[in-house]
C-alpha cells in the first residue's frame, strides 16, 4: 500500500510541476474507470438489477482512489473498522455456505448483505465520528438502496450538498439513481456539476460518458456526440510521462464506438494511438542475468 501511495504522490507532483503542456492520463481513469465502465455496461438496461451493479461501482470508486486520500487523514483503527465494513458490503452472494473453518462471509441475497453492511457502517460512524463517520454515512446510503430506496435517496441528497470528497461521490451516486429511476432531467445537472469540478473524485471522462448516455436517451444526439468525441479525441492524443502514446482506456474506446453510431465521420477523425515497438521492429530481447 505504501508503494502505491508513493506512486500516486509522484504522479500528483509531476502533474503540478510547471511543464510544457501535454495531455496526461489520469491515474484514477487508467486504473479504476475501466472497471466502472465494465460494470456499467454489464448492468445497463437491466432495470432494478442495475442497483446491484451500481453498489459495486461506487464501492470500487471509493477503494480505487478516495481511500488513498482518506487514509492520510484518519487513524489506522478507524480505517481498519471501515475496511471490514467495506468487505462485508462486497461479500459473496451464494446459497452455499463457506467451507468449514473459512472466515469468508457469504450472504444469500443482496438485501441481506446490505443490511449487514449497514449495521457495521453505523457502528463505525457512531464510534469514530468526524471524517470517518461521513464516509460510513455514504456507504450506508448506497447500501440502503437495496433496503429502503426512498430513504437512501434522501440521505444521498443530503450528503451530495457537501463540497467534500464524500459529497462529490454522493452526487455521482445520486445521478446514477436518477437515471435508473428514469428521472433524466434531474440527473443531467448533477453530472454537469461534477464535470465542471476540477476534482470530482470520479474521473471526468467517466462522468461525461454517463452524461452523454443520458443525452442519447433524451434524443440529444449532438450533445452526446460532442461529449463522446471529446473523450475519445483527448485519449487518442494522451501521452505518458515519457511523452509516449498510451493505450486508450475502455471508457474512451466505448465513447468512440458510440460516436461511430451517432456520427461516423467524426469518429473517423480519431486515430487510436500506436504503441511504440522496440528498435528494429522485432520482439524485445530477453537477457538473462549472470
Amino acid at each position: 500500500m505504501a508503494q502505491k501511495k508513493r506512486r500516486f504522490e509522484q504522479l500528483e507532483a509531476a502533474a503540478s510541476a510547471p511543464q510544457e503542456k501535454k495531455k496526461y492520463v489520469d491515474p484514477f481513469q487508467a486504473k479504476v474507470a475501466p472497471r466502472l465502465e465494465e460494470i456499467g455496461q454489464k448492468f445497463e438496461g437491466k432495470g432494478k438489477a442495475l442497483l446491484y451493479g451500481f453498489i459495486a461501482l461506487v464501492v470500487i470508486a471509493i477503494i480505487g482512489y478516495a481511500v488513498m486520500k482518506w487514509n492520510r487523514n484518519s487513524s489506522g483503527v478507524a480505517q481498519t473498522a471501515l475496511g471490514k465494513a467495506i468487505e462485508t458490503s462486497q461479500a459473496q452472494i451464494s446459497e452455499t455456505p463457506p467451507p468449514a473453518g473459512s472466515t469468508q462471509k457469504t450472504f444469500k441475497t443482496e438485501k441481506e448483505r446490505s443490511e449487514a453492511a449497514i449495521t457495521e457502517f453505523q457502528a463505525v460512524a457512531e464510534k469514530f465520528g468526524g471524517a470517518v463517520a461521513e464516509k460510513a454515512q455514504y456507504f450506508i446510503a448506497v447500501n440502503k438502496l437495496n433496503v429502503d430506496r426512498p430513504a437512501a435517496i434522501t440521505e444521498l441528497e443530503s450528503l451530495a450538498a457537501a463540497s467534500s470528497d464524500v459529497g462529490k461521490l454522493a452526487k455521482f451516486a445520486l445521478a446514477q439513481t436518477k437515471v435508473d429511476d428514469n428521472k433524466l432531467d434531474e440527473a443531467v445537472p448533477l453530472y454537469q456539476q461534477l464535470a465542471a469540478m476540477d476534482d470530482a473524485i470520479v474521473a471526468k471522462d467517466t462522468v461525461n460518458f454517463e452524461l452523454a448516455k443520458v443525452y442519447e436517451k433524451q434524443d440529444k444526439k449532438q450533445e452526446a456526440a460532442d461529449l463522446y468525441f471529446n473523450i475519445a479525441k483527448a485519449a487518442s492524443e494522451a501521452k505518458d510521462m515519457d511523452d509516449k502514446p498510451v493505450k486508450m482506456s475502455e471508457t474512451a474506446t466505448s465513447a468512440k464506438d458510440k460516436l461511430k453510431a451517432i456520427d461516423p465521420d467524426r469518429a473517423a477523425q480519431i486515430a487510436e494511438p500506436t504503441p511504440e515497438t522496440p528498435a528494429g521492429g522485432g520482439l524485445p530481447i530477453s537477457i538473462k542475468p549472470n
